[in-house]
């Protein structure tokens, strides 16, 4: 009878959609597809804007006496060395950034991260901290430093490897220089100059 053949292919019909349907990958997979990295237009983060180049200047507290500890020492040096540098010490630091070598001058931000001692053979630190600051448009924005310190040296240059807010895509270099410290307490006043590329 016609009606059904006209059944036996619907039938059929039903069979085959569903086939198809069900060998083609689900809709979570179809997203598991996507591409994880596309080109995008600068004017989208902001960055359309000419590029500027700042310096910075200001005093790092690193303050390890008193009451008021800026830098913590967590990790110890390595007394199976018995090491002069005290290799392996490492100090967790939120040290204050101040426009004046004195600790009652300006907080202009704080220098947060840790230092540690990188070489078995002289003082060299490696630094690895962020600069946050709290001054005028800049406050709530970072420049990130990470960089061997030898402390000794009457310069030491590390590099600026980024940053946030108004550093977003910085890169340039900073300047160290020691303004004062007290042997007996371990407490250092060092002068940054940070020359910065941002937008």
């Amino acid at each position: 009878m016609p009606s059904q053949h006209f059944l036996t292919f619907f039938f059929f019909l039903l069979i085959s959609c569903n086939t198809i349907t069900s060998s083609s990958p689900p809709s979570s997979q179809k997203d598991d597809t996507f591409e994880f990295v596309r080109p995008m237009d600068r004017k989208l983060l902001g960055i359309n804007k000419k590029e500027k180049l700042s310096h910075f200047k200001f005093y790092w507290h690193d303050i390890g006496s008193g009451k008021n500890q800026s830098s913590v020492m967590v990790v110890p040096p390595s007394l199976k060395l018995n090491s002069t540098t005290g290799f392996g010490l490492v100090n967790m630091i939120d040290n204050p950034l101040t426009l004046g070598p004195k600790l009652s001058s300006k907080l202009v931000g704080k220098s947060q991260g840790f230092y540690a001692s990188a070489c078995k053979d002289e003082l060299d630190l490696l630094m690895a901290m962020n600069l946050a600051f709290i001054e005028g448009k800049y406050n709530g924005s970072s420049i990130t430093i990470l960089g061997r310190n030898p402390v000794f040296h009457k310069v030491r240059e590390m590099p600026v490897i980024g940053g946030s807010g108004l550093f977003r895509f910085a890169r340039g270099y900073a300047q160290a220089s020691t303004y004062s410290f007290d042997l007996k307490s371990g407490d250092a006043v060092v002068e940054y100059n940070v020359y910065v590329f941002h937008y």
